[in-house]
């Protein structure tokens, strides 16, 4: 399985956000810690802000927290948000599958099975589970 690179980010934050409950995070410092857009990561902000699992505030010690804390946020849940309508293989698009297939297919059942067994063992860990350490400085995209 792989995961969209904004799924992946969304992670990162998350994590850092969960290694430092107490602080605002600015879009800007992250963009620049993670080596990405300050566009991007507003995009990423607001999906997870609209979906509830971060608070934001303008201004001088705004930034992005924990809307709830971390022991209580699944991850599985995070990746069932953030990959909504992205399908793993293209026969369990909604709309737009030309899977030749269809009807016949083995493989879609299984497929099926593995995505759910993922994202199963995903929801037996919280974000608590995964925060990074206070205080640790990343270094660059490749963090």
């Amino acid at each position: 399985m792989r995961l969209t690179s904004f799924t992946d980010y969304a992670l990162r934050m998350l994590m850092r956000m969960a290694g430092a409950p107490e602080r605002g995070f600015s879009t800007a410092e992250m963009a620049e810690d993670f080596g990405l857009s300050r566009h991007h990561l507003t995009k990423i902000v607001r999906k997870l802000a609209q979906a509830g699992y971060v608070t934001t505030r303008r201004g001088g010690g705004g930034g992005a927290t924990l809307a709830r804390p971390a022991a209580e946020i699944r991850l599985g849940q995070l990746i069932r948000l953030l990959e909504h309508g992205q399908p793993l293989v293209e026969c369990f698009a909604s709309i737009g599958s030309d899977c030749t297939l269809d009807g016949h297919c083995r493989l879609k059942t299984r497929l099926r099975a593995a995505e759910a067994a993922f994202l199963a063992d995903l929801d037996r860990s919280t974000l608590a589970d995964i925060a990074l350490q206070p205080g640790l400085r990343l270094e660059g995209p490749s963090a």
